[in-house]
């Protein structure tokens, strides 16, 4: 049972890679979000880089892709009200900055609307995993610039090749945030968010890539939030 289950999650795992690979993808390669997710303690870990897969579709382009970045050109330092500002904006076409901040806390409310009607809930989960990993991403949180173009996709790439292999590693920096409410939610949002934006203005500034030493700094944010999210749902981490 248990081998079945495994080669399962392989097959999922290997479709994942392929429909990435056939399409330009965009926020922390696959692996990278893989590898968060997993660390969290998600049961679902292996579906994390869906939503870019989801996103590479024409159909669904415009309704996905604006819950994965916000373009903050005018570099203001992220709140908690700028984060409950997007969240009426989740999942809506017409905004050219984008609305990560909202996106997570509206794929939150979508868990919570269908789990207390006793439906299968996992789905907005998986979108809320993706969409925590994306929101340490520097070039996720600053204007869509010269330098986030041509520096962007190797950004993203920057652990790729070693992240799956670090996941214990990532477990053991997870850090404690406790999440009560909508509120706390959106204080740590803003919280990440901020130290996020904050190193993509320092390798502006340098006119540098990430060192690897900073790309985990910041999963190991991602993963400490979807942890705080999963308890907060009441979804035990495995």
């Amino acid at each position: 049972m248990q081998e079945h289950k495994q080669n399962g999650i392989t097959s999922v795992f290997t479709l994942i890679i392929m429909l990435l690979s056939a399409g330009q993808a965009y926020g922390w390669h696959d692996k990278t979000h893989l590898a968060v997710a997993q660390a969290a303690g998600f049961e679902r870990w292996y579906s994390a880089a869906a939503p870019d897969v989801a996103k590479s579709r024409e159909e669904f382009r415009a309704v996905e892709e604006k819950n994965h970045y916000f373009n903050n050109n005018a570099g203001k330092r992220v709140t908690e009200a700028m984060v409950m500002e997007q969240v009426e904006r989740f999942n809506k076409p017409d905004d050219d900055e984008g609305h990560l901040y909202g996106a997570i806390i509206g794929s939150v409310r979508e868990f919570k609307r269908l789990d207390a009607k006793g439906k299968y809930a996992d789905n907005p989960l998986v979108f809320c995993a993706h969409y925590a990993g994306d929101l340490s991403m520097p070039l996720h949180n600053t204007g869509y610039d010269d330098f986030n173009k041509e520096r962007h996709s190797r950004n993203d790439g920057i652990i790729e090749c070693n992240a799956m292999n670090n996941i214990g590693f990532i477990q053991r920096s997870i850090y404690q945030i406790t999440i009560r409410n909508e509120a706390d939610l959106a204080r740590e949002i803003a919280r990440i968010a901020e130290t996020a934006r904050q190193l993509g203005g320092e390798i502006r500034k340098e006119n540098r890539d990430m060192t690897q030493e900073e790309a985990y700094r910041q999963i190991i944010h991602s993963a400490s939030l979807f942890r705080a999210i999963l308890v907060y749902v009441g979804k035990n981490p495995c």
